[in-house]
C-alpha cells in the first residue's frame, strides 16, 4: 500500500463529472496542479455520451442552457464550435394523445375538450383564491403543483408522471423540487407565454432553444478532460472506487482508493468532492457522529436504466423529449438522438433511448438485459413507435444514485450533514449529489467553478504570493 507521502497532490477532485471537471478546469488555468478520482471507466458522469457501433446516445437526454456568461464561454471553448443550436419540441403522451409540454391552451383545449378545459381554469382560480383567503405554505409536491396549476391539472399531467419518476406519493415528494426545478412557471405564466411568447429566461422550463454539442452532450466532459490533461503533472484515474477518506483536526488528510487489486493512498491540500454527500459522510475515518450518520441514512437517490434501441429506420419522431405518465407503461421518457444532433446515428438508422426510474431494490433493476430490451420493445411497439423487425441492437445501462430524492422534511437531514462537513476546512462539496441538490448541469458546473475560485482566492504559490482574481476565458 502507498503512503500519502509517495501520493500527494495539491487538490483532489473526487469524481469527474461535469461539476468536478469544471472545477479542475479552473485551477488547472490558474497553474495548480490536480489529481481527479472517478469511479466509472470514463468521465462525465450521468452527463457522458455512449457510443455503440456508431450510434452515439446520452443517459437521458441533456440540454445545455445558461445565464452564465462565463461557463458559456467556457463550454464553447472546450467544444470548439462544435456546438448547435436545438429549437426543443417536447410532448406529453397522455391517453393516446400528444399534449404540448409546456401546456399550450389550444392543444389541451382541442386534447382535453372543452369542459375539462373550463374545470382545469376553474380548480386554477380555485387554487389562487383559496391561497389567499387561507394561504397555507405548501409542503408537498402535490401541495406546491396544485397551487400553482389546480386540482384537475395536477390529477391529469402531473401526479402518475411524479410518482413514477420518484417512486412515491406525491403527498411525500417535498414541495421545494417543484420550486427549484420549474421555478417560477404557472398555469396562468404557461397560457400567457402560449399567446406572447416571451424571453423570460427566469422560467427555464419555457425555454424554446437550447445548445447541444454536435457528438452528444458528454461531449463537454471529454473536452473539459482533454484541457485538463494537457499539463503532464495533472492527471485523471478512472475505475476507482473510494474506500476511505482520513480526516483530522477539522481537515480532511488524505483518501484511500481501491482500483483493481491495488490499494493508493492519496493525500492533498485541498479536497473537492461531487460524490454523494451521504457516501462521504459513510467513508469518514475515524467515523462521523452517529446523529449525523443517522441523517445521513434518511438521505436517497433515485436510481436510473436506461435502455437504448437502435432501429433500422431515418427517423421515429420529430421530438426532443417524449414524457409517458402511463404507470401501465414501465419507463417515463423517451428521447430520439438524432433529433438533437443528427450525426448522433448513422445514415439512415436510428434509436430511441428510453428512461426507468427506479430504485435498485426493485425487481427491475435485476432483470437481464435480454428481459429489458423485449420488455421495451413490447412497450415501444404498443405505443406505436416501432415494429420488432426493425430493431437492429440495443443498449443497457444501469446508473446508480441517479438523482437525490427530495421526500418531505429531507432539508432538514441534508442541512444537518451539509453543515457538519462543512467544519472540514478543506472540504468542497459541489454538484447535484455532493450537495444534494437537484441541479441542472450549468449549476453543477457552477458550484465547481464556485468551489475552484474559493481555493485560488487563497491559494499560496512557490514564490509566497497569492493569485487575487481568475483569469479570464
Amino acid at each position: 500500500m502507498d503512503t500519502p507521502n509517495n501520493l500527494f497532490r495539491e487538490i483532489l477532485v473526487l469524481g469527474a463529472g461535469p461539476a468536478g471537471l469544471a472545477a479542475a478546469n479552473i485551477l488547472v488555468r490558474a497553474d495548480i496542479n490536480v489529481l481527479l478520482i472517478e469511479g466509472h471507466s470514463s468521465v462525465g458522469g450521468l452527463s457522458r455520451t455512449i457510443l455503440h457501433n456508431g450510434f452515439r446516445f446520452d443517459l437521458g437526454g441533456h440540454r445545455f442552457l445558461t445565464d452564465n456568461k462565463k461557463l458559456e464561454n467556457l463550454v464553447r471553448e472546450v467544444l470548439k464550435g462544435e456546438i448547435l443550436t436545438v429549437t426543443r419540441s417536447s410532448k406529453i403522451l397522455f391517453h393516446n394523445k400528444y399534449y404540448e409540454y409546456p401546456l399550450e391552451p389550444l392543444n389541451a383545449l382541442m386534447g382535453l375538450g372543452f369542459f375539462t378545459t373550463l374545470k382545469i381554469i376553474f380548480d386554477y382560480a380555485l387554487a389562487q383564491i383559496s391561497s389567499r383567503v387561507w394561504p397555507v405554505k405548501p409542503v408537498s409536491l402535490e401541495d406546491w403543483i396544485v397551487r400553482h396549476f389546480g386540482r384537475t391539472m395536477f390529477t391529469l399531467f402531473f401526479k402518475d408522471y411524479s410518482e413514477k419518476v420518484w417512486g412515491i406519493n406525491c403527498d411525500e415528494i417535498a414541495m421545494e423540487w417543484a420550486a427549484q426545478r420549474i421555478r417560477g412557471l404557472s398555469l396562468f405564466k404557461a397560457i400567457k407565454d402560449a399567446f406572447f411568447p416571451t424571453r423570460d429566461k427566469e422560467v427555464r422550463t419555457l425555454a424554446r432553444q437550447f445548445l447541444y454539442p454536435t457528438q452528444g452532450f458528454g461531449q463537454i466532459s471529454e473536452g473539459m478532460n482533454s484541457e485538463i490533461l494537457k499539463n503532464k503533472n495533472n492527471e485523471i484515474v478512472t475505475s476507482a472506487r473510494i474506500i476511505g477518506i482520513q480526516h483530522a483536526n477539522q481537515r480532511i488528510e488524505s483518501i484511500t482508493v481501491q482500483q483493481d487489486d491495488d490499494t493508493h493512498i492519496y493525500g492533498a491540500n485541498e479536497f473537492i468532492s461531487s460524490i454523494p454527500i451521504t457516501s462521504v459522510v459513510n467513508l469518514l475515518d475515524p467515523p462521523a457522529p452517529a446523529e449525523i450518520l443517522q441523517a445521513a441514512s434518511k438521505l436517497k437517490f433515485r436510481d436510473l436504466i436506461i435502455v437504448t434501441i437502435m432501429i433500422n429506420r431515418d427517423r421515429v419522431t420529430d421530438q426532443t423529449w417524449i414524457y409517458i405518465p402511463d404507470p401501465d407503461v414501465p419507463f417515463g421518457r423517451i428521447h430520439e438522438p438524432k433529433n438533437w444532433s443528427h450525426i448522433m446515428a448513422p445514415a439512415g438508422k436510428t434509436h430511441l433511448v428510453t428512461e426507468y426510474f427506479c430504485f435498485n431494490s426493485d425487481i427491475i433493476w435485476s432483470q437481464t438485459d435480454e428481459e429489458l430490451t423485449l420488455l421495451t420493445v413490447k412497450h415501444l411497439q404498443k405505443l406505436g413507435f416501432i415494429q420488432p423487425d426493425e430493431v437492429l441492437d440495443s443498449v443497457v445501462l444501469r446508473i446508480p444514485k441517479a438523482y437525490p430524492l427530495f421526500e418531505v422534511n429531507y432539508m432538514k437531514h441534508s442541512g444537518q450533514v451539509s453543515d457538519y462537513l462543512e467544519g472540514f476546512e478543506n472540504l468542497y462539496p459541489i454538484g447535484r449529489a455532493g450537495k444534494f441538490q437537484y441541479y441542472n448541469t450549468d449549476h453543477a458546473m457552477e458550484s465547481g467553478i464556485d468551489a475552484a475560485e474559493k481555493i485560488i482566492a487563497g491559494h499560496k504559490f512557490s514564490n509566497g504570493s497569492r493569485l487575487q482574481e481568475l483569469q479570464p476565458f
